[in-house]
């Protein structure tokens, strides 16, 4: 058991590292763009957090939460997501104080005890951003673009975006008492975990992954037919702005979100074959959180996105990511004498910038350079008996086998102008 993973967690091997590292990248440069800044929230927060937060009635908290009670006799919860958390976080450190909207995105660890499925983990990664202190449509349509460009720019085919509104406590009551005269002949036909929905929270019926529950709800009445004049108002805007901005989106009225916070504008993000898409990223406006924990009657939107679920899908559609060079330089030792010239000027290259490989094991020249072909080095440094004598070292260089003997003392700045020569022909082509 000690070397055996839990159920429903992953290793993330040296030769993937690359592709989180790609894309983690990628989305902090976009945030940037967007104008947003990075917030870091604890893994785990009082548990009354994510009970008043996400709402008693959601999956997450009533399945799928790590809880656990501390020495201190509190109940602590391992984060199942991120909004509560970077709620929580403006409120106690008074961001409202300062320029509004905040806009923040966060990436990390999340928790949730589900079963395990491809791309779907116990620990998880996200990706998300929120936006706090703003009514305005504009900021809505800002953040389905956000989460668009991201599926689009890394070349993801058939992005499109599914969007609905799902009102807010005025609109909802009436919708409310229409879902359940349309659901109730069918009530006891529905799963244990809708029919006590029935009465706590009705629309969440909509979400239900069951489909047995799914087909008993087709025909009900769409929460935009309940709309009030504001929401109605503000849905127009939003699909008015997405269109002019070119983002592709389709309104999908059965569309609810998971978790009880959402008010307004919901959606989600598919990408695939038609017929096989799945939700990669979701999200929504959350106009009431805020204040429900503690805070300020301040507006928020945000979404997230699964880093295992965005890494399958590009896998999946055959994406080829640019994968970074491993090592610019190796330096090969042959036998025991060049041990300490070889540590030093291994030393003296990483200092300058580079990366660096070398030989452990006392191998020969020829094993050291199928290594350095393994790692893709394009220049290889040999130090033998003869360099030493010398204090110099050879310089070959692997695209073409050239070679030249320099001093020791002019290694670095030689081997920085061979690779940006390299570098420039590289990019000539």
């Amino acid at each position: 058991m000690l070397t055996t993973k839990p159920r429903g967690v992953n290793d993330i091997l040296p030769d993937e590292v690359w592709k989180w590292h790609y894309v983690e990248n990628y989305l902090r440069d976009l945030a940037g763009r967007f104008g947003f800044q990075e917030l870091r929230i604890p893994i785990f927060e009082h548990t009354e957090l994510f009970q008043r937060g996400i709402g008693d009635t959601s999956d997450v908290v009533e399945k799928e939460m790590y809880t656990f009670t501390d020495r201190g006799d509190r109940s602590l919860t391992l984060r199942p997501e991120g909004t509560a958390g970077v709620a929580r976080s403006f409120v106690e450190n008074k961001l409202y104080s300062g320029t509004l909207p905040g806009k923040y995105y966060y990436v990390g660890p999340m928790f949730r005890y589900d079963r395990p499925q491809a791309g779907r983990y116990r620990q998880f990664n996200q990706f998300g951003i929120e936006t706090i202190g703003g009514h305005e449509p504009a900021i809505d349509s800002e953040a389905v673009a956000f989460a668009y460009e991201i599926f689009h720019g890394l070349g993801l085919e058939n992005v499109l975006v599914h969007l609905n509104s799902v009102g807010c406590p005025v609109c909802r009551k009436a919708y409310r008492a229409a879902l359940q005269d349309h659901l109730r002949p069918a009530l006891h036909d529905l799963c244990e975990t809708c029919q006590t929905r029935f009465d706590r929270n009705p629309m969440r019926i909509l979400d239900c992954k069951s489909k047995h529950c799914h087909e008993l709800v087709q025909g009900a009445p769409s929460i935009t037919q309940y709309l009030c004049e504001d929401c109605q108002n503000h849905f127009d805007q939003v699909k008015k702005i997405l269109e002019a901005m070119g983002i592709p989106y389709a309104v999908d009225q059965n569309l609810v979100r998971g978790l009880d916070y959402y008010t307004r504008t919901a959606f989600e993000i598919t990408a695939g074959k038609e017929g096989s898409q799945s939700a990669i990223c979701g999200g929504g406006r959350y106009d009431n959180l805020i204040e429900e924990i503690g805070g300020p009657a301040l507006p928020g939107i945000g979404f997230a996105l699964g880093m295992e679920r965005l890494l399958l899908t590009l896998e999946q559609q055959g994406s080829q990511l640019q994968k970074p060079d491993s090592c610019d330089v190796f330096v090969a030792g042959l036998g025991g004498n060049a041990e300490i010239l070889t540590s030093q000027l291994c030393h003296s290259l990483r200092l300058s910038g580079l990366r660096v490989q070398r030989d452990y094991q006392g191998k020969g020249l020829k094993a050291q350079m199928k290594a350095a072909d393994r790692v893709a080095a394009k220049i290889v440094l040999i130090i033998g008996d003869d360099e030493i004598a010398r204090q110099a070292v050879i310089c070959r260089q692997m695209a073409n086998g050239e070679q030249t003997t320099i001093s020791v003392n002019d290694a670095v700045s030689y081997v920085q102008q061979k690779l940006s020569a390299i570098k420039v022909e590289g990019d000539i082509k």
